[in-house]
């Protein structure tokens, strides 16, 4: 406890300096605390005593390494939107091999309903106005609502804290993307940066604690 503390504090720190820094334009000081955001919650999966198998928590620091690279992509001026959208992808790939590692692909209906139905909902809104990136959209609406509903299944399946840290976290990075979907393709959202930021640092550091 008193590690993840050591690591999740400064964590929270560069967090805050991110969403403080981007909201008054200081984009120097977002290069320097995003990254450092990731990094400090990579090292706090690094040194977390796994209690499932190993390759849940390998595919676990492969996705927030994944993701770091994406807020490279993202975080500079003239976003690389599709190569941050790509490395997200790819992140999310290596979160749905964590899950599946630990207990199958089993998935009931009872929990895929409700993400099935977030997936249209979704697609219905953005696609029509996602125009060249209409194919990208949909892939990475699907990977996402199956990154969740794993996540989902997974926690009613084992139970516990972390197996709960890893839902919480599937949730908080779907609506950090819905957000950032909706603001990107169909009208400015108000404090969009502060709506998407939160529930992404937060899901990763959930997922961090996954381990």
């Amino acid at each position: 406890m008193t590690v993840d503390f050591a690591l999740l504090a400064p964590a929270a720190a560069a967090a805050a300096g991110t969403i403080l820094a981007d909201a008054k334009g200081r984009w120097r000081l977002v290069y320097v605390f995003k990254p450092l955001t990731m990094a400090s919650l990579l090292a706090l999966a690094a040194v977390r005593v796994p209690v499932e198998r190993p390759a849940y928590k390998t595919f676990i620091l492969a996705g927030l390494a994944a993701s770091l690279l994406g807020d490279v992509f993202m975080m500079l001026r003239r976003k690389r939107f599709v190569e941050g959208l790509a490395s997200f992808l790819l992140a999310h790939g290596f979160y749905i091999a964590a899950f599946v590692s630990t207990t199958g692909s089993r998935l009931s209906l009872g929990t895929v309903l409700p993400f099935f139905v977030y997936a249209i909902v979704m697609m219905r809104i953005i696609l029509p106005r996602a125009g060249r990136m209409k194919g990208p959209v949909v892939v990475y609406i699907v990977v996402i609502t199956l990154m969740a509903a794993l996540a989902a299944d997974r926690y009613i399946l084992l139970g516990g804290a972390r197996a709960l840290f890893a839902f919480a976290g599937a949730l908080l990075f779907v609506i950090s993307d819905s957000v950032l979907a909706a603001n990107r393709f169909v009208k400015k959202i108000p404090s969009a940066q502060v709506a998407t930021l939160v529930p992404y640092f937060l899901a990763q550091a959930l997922f961090a604690l996954s381990v």
